[in-house]
């Protein structure tokens, strides 16, 4: 590596003039340990032009026209040459990097060929080969492990494996692969290495992360002591159209190749085809294919899935519990009890326009009530609770498992280089407090506490227009409750079966849910592009770095982009509504919403089930159809008219490019749904089973699309999920306590087992005592006299004759009534209600986390077997260094003790001849 100081530098824009850019001092390109090939070309020096070649006609060869080199990367451009005279110059500039770039790969040890385009003749492809010494030289730059010895230890069985069997793909087709135990690689040590085939020894996955680590640090352009370099800064130039691994295969047809594995084939028939949906993941192979982090995302995807299962179905259990014992519900045979329902007037539920109701015109939603808000319900509850504890330390340790199958237990990772955008504006000055050595950095102290103050304002001011968005909607409930409570039922006077089912609080509730989806979507379509702007603008040094603000971000608008409307209904709705006579207004205008007699459960239910049935159904969608259409749409402007044998760099080029995101977004997508199944899930019991079914057909989406219509991505090596872990846990936290909090303050049981237990109608039958629900309807309902209304709050319409003799009418309270020496105050039931809530809320948090704490104290993150592999590969790893440094030693010995030797059998000779 030259000894010059050099200094990074990036454009401003794809094609900014080179005559305006800032020079920066003080940088050093990279670290030799690093970047152990790289060598500077000289200002002036002619650079090496690639070799050309015709294709040969072999559509599924992944190797140069020699049939030998195989292709590691692939990289594509438009011939500057065959370009309109007007824009000759920015061409000639972009023709200029590329070959600079390229002879800077040709100078780092790599090996290039340029093949024109079958399609397009102003496309070129540049194909990308690493020798071997510089594979060797690279892989021991990335730490990266390879097998030293057969894995002697015995593989753990199960005893389902006979039935197991059959959910496995094709033993046939994907063969289980050898055991090894693997150790960091070292040139210096191949003997020491399971090395049968060096064209085999690396994997393609471990070619192409090797040469993209290369492409991303090589100079592109070098002006005195400024030099830019990566290949991601020459795609987002123009200079390049695109950079990519090739797929092994086409996914539906096997490749003629004799050396080919038809890797992609294999994933496409028995994992990706939607005949597969029943299999297991061929989770090795997936890694192999695509690298670590794709595998280990399938894998948490697949792991989350099947404990979703057993949630589905104890949830299914409680809800079909529910559903056989509506009928059978005392409160909800009185409330549809003619005798009792019937004669129970209700007060209006609105100002003026809103007339008086019987009780009974809730019988319908009174029996779906009593599905959801049940005893099996609490069961139900505290059971999710202790699930989700239970799932996130089963996937620790399967977690670990993979990390010890995959080589990532003790993964190194190097020290990550800045982000281009970062280094592009440094220009201050700082100590490093560290190293005690002066570097650039883009911003001051003063400045980067700005900047991340601007950031966080703008979240937070995103935050409240979507708190102001929720408002807007509340507003919308009570106007058009108002609306559907005056003209409903008038409008569907003909509609005999629907005037049933169809109340004006369900008609509210389901069209603001619909309201609520349509403007959840909108703004995360916007906010979206908005966390991206933020997270560009505050400027963090690493891609990790970046990952993790962006994450942060996106999660917390999400969060109370799904969740507000739901919070709302479950904790505020009909909390706060006064009485008849003294209703509360908000902003002094609208009277608050109340809740149905029978309580908002069956409310945030449909909440629940509209908004999660429709994210999931309009993802899919899109997941589905967006990426297909481009393909097709692509390569109907791109066909060829005549039949010609397309190869296989340019069958990849026609798919789509994978985002620079890559699988943020399908975390994001489950990570919030995990949010619905836990945090809401004692109000939808079927919130499970929902996830389930989308996640069965996740699975094989993701799949599908990843294998038949993008290009392949370069693989990356991750340890586990990343930063979504600890926001699982704080999620899983946060669940205990919302559950506990709809069945105290949602749901109907606490003043039912109130009632059932200290205010019921008692029985002897001189001997036991028994309690019993009859009586609750009347005993929750209190009464108000219809003189006492105000003017702003009585009722100017009467529906029916019968509503014209009404001197008292009922409301869904706890107050004394009228004449009563406290009246309309909280009588004592109300007072025993609240204390049982809290006791409630305190016991089940207090149990629920002990039951947490224990479990996760007594469940292990590593299972004993895998402890005990680990030790035994780092006891052969230090035996065969050992050995080697022998074996080095003894072979550096040699020539000495020879010399020794001659030397000794010389005097000896010399002195027998004396």
């Amino acid at each position: 590596m030259s000894e010059d100081v050099d200094a990074l530098e990036m454009d401003s824009g794809p094609d900014s003039d080179a005559e305006g850019e800032t020079e920066l001092e003080g940088e050093v390109v990279y670290a030799q340990e690093f970047l152990p090939t790289y060598q500077s070309i000289e200002e002036g020096e002619s650079v090496a032009t690639v070799e050309q070649a015709e294709f040969n006609g072999k559509s599924d060869s992944l190797y140069f026209n020699d049939g030998k080199r195989r292709i590691d990367f692939v990289l594509v451009y438009d011939d500057e040459d065959k370009k309109e005279y007007e824009k000759r110059h920015i061409f000639q500039r972009r023709k200029r990097r590329r070959e600079y770039f390229e002879a800077s790969l040709m100078k780092m040890g790599l090996e290039l060929e340029a093949t024109r385009s079958i399609v397009d003749e102003k496309m070129m492809f540049v194909k990308v080969h690493m020798p071997w010494d510089v594979l060797c030289t690279y892989a021991e730059v990335l730490h990266i492990k390879l097998p030293i010895k057969p894995n002697d230890l015995a593989p753990k069985s199960s005893r389902f494996s006979w039935f197991t069997k059959y959910f496995y793909p094709n033993p046939d087709l994907i063969t289980a692969e050898a055991e090894y135990f693997t150790a960091p690689f070292e040139r210096d040590r191949l003997d020491c290495f399971c090395i049968k085939d060096q064209d085999d020894f690396f994997t393609p996955s471990m070619r192409s992360r090797m040469a993209y680590y290369i492409l991303s640090r090589a100079p592109y352009e070098v002006r005195g002591n400024v030099k830019k370099f990566g290949i991601n800064k020459l795609l987002d130039g123009a200079v390049y159209k695109a950079a990519y691994p090739l797929h092994d295969c086409r996914f539906n047809v096997k490749s003629t190749e004799e050396d080919c594995p038809n890797e992609r084939y294999l994933l496409y028939k028995e994992w990706a085809h939607p005949k597969s949906f029943y299999k297991m993941q061929p989770l090795d192979l997936i890694r192999k294919y695509y690298g670590e982090k794709i595998g280990i995302y399938f894998a948490w995807l697949g792991f989350y899935t099947g404990m979703l299962a057993f949630a589905a179905v104890v949830g299914l259990a409680c809800f079909i519990f529910g559903y056989k014992t509506q009928d059978s519900s005392t409160w909800s045979k009185e409330v549809c009890d003619p005798q009792i329902g019937g004669a129970i007037v209700m007060c209006p539920q609105c100002d003026k326009e809103c007339g008086y109701w019987r009780l009974n015109s809730t019988c319908e939603s009174s029996k779906k009530l009593c599905i959801f808000d049940n005893f099996g319900t609490l069961v139900f509850a505290v059971f999710m609770s202790i699930w989700v504890t239970l799932f996130l330390e089963f996937w620790k340790r399967y977690q670990a498992e993979l990390e010890y199958e995959w080589d990532t237990v003790e993964f190194l990772e190097q020290e990550e280089q800045p982000r281009p955008e970062y280094e592009a504006k440094c220009t201050y000055e700082r100590i490093n407090p560290v190293t005690k050595a002066k570097e650039k950095v883009p911003y001051t102290a003063c400045g980067k506490c700005v900047r991340v103050s601007l950031g966080i304002g703008t979240v937070l001011f995103w935050i409240l227009l979507i708190v102001a968005s929720v408002v807007g909607v509340i507003v919308y409930r009570l106007a058009v409750f108002f609306a559907f409570s005056t003209r409903l039922r008038q409008d569907l006077k003909n509609l005999e079966p629907l005037r049933e089912y169809v109340t004006p609080q369900m008609a509210t509730s389901v069209t603001a849910s619909l309201i609520s989806f349509v403007v959840i979507m909108i703004l995360n379509y916007v906010y979206e592009r908005v966390a991206i702007w933020i997270t560009d603008f505050e400027l963090p040094r690493t891609k990790t770095e970046y990952e993790n603000s962006l994450t942060l971000k996106m999660f917390l608008f999400q969060f109370v982009n799904y969740y507000s409307s739901c919070f709302y209904i479950a904790f505020f709705k009909g909390k706060v509504v006064g009485f008849p006579g003294e209703p509360v207004y908000w902003l002094g205008k609208y009277r608050n919403e109340e809740c149905d007699p029978g309580g908002c459960l069956i409310e945030l239910t449909t909440q629940l089930s509209i908004i999660m049935g429709g994210k999931a159904i309009w993802n899919n969608i899109q997941e589905v159809l967006l990426p297909w259409v481009k393909n097709l749409i692509f390569r109907y402007c791109t066909s060829v008219r005549t039949e010609k044998v397309i190869p296989r760099w340019e069958q990849d080029y026609q798919l789509q490019p994978v985002g620079k995101l890559g699988l943020f977004y399908e975390y994001l997508e489950m990570v919030i749904q995990f949010g619905f199944v836990t945090l809401f899930v004692a109000s939808f019991p079927l919130a499970p089973l929902l996830a389930l079914l989308n996640n069965l057909l996740e699975i094989r989406v993701d799949a599908w699309k990843t294998t038949t219509q993008f290009r392949r991505v370069v693989p990356e090596k991750a340890q586990d999920i990343g930063a979504w872990q600890p926001i699982l846990q704080g999620v899983a936290i946060l669940a205990v306590a919302t559950n506990a909090m709809i069945i105290a303050f949602t749901s109907d049981m606490i003043p039912r087992l109130v009632y059932y237990w200290s205010f019921s109608v008692n029985s002897y039958d001189g001997i036991t005592r028994t309690n019993t629900m009859e009586g609750y309807i009347n005993n929750t309902l209190s009464i108000f006299n219809v003189k006492d209304f105000s003017e702003r709050s009585k009722p100017n319409n009467f529906t029916g004759s019968w509503s014209h003799n009404i001197t008292t009418c009922r409301y869904r309270d706890f107050r004394h009534p009228p004449g009563h020496p406290r009246e309309y105050e909280h009588n004592i039931y109300y007072w025993h209600v609240i204390a049982a809530k809290l006791a409630f809320i305190i016991v089940v948090e207090h149990i629920v986390y002990l039951t947490k704490f224990i479990l996760s104290y007594i469940i292990p993150d590593v299972p004993l077997l895998v402890k005990e592999q680990i030790k035994r590969e780092k006891y052969l790893t230090q035996v065969i260094v050992h050995e080697a440094k022998l074996k080095m030693a003894t072979k550096r010995m040699k020539p000495v003790l020879e010399k020794l030797l001659d030397h000794s059998e010389a005097e000896t000779a010399l002195d027998l001849h004396l």
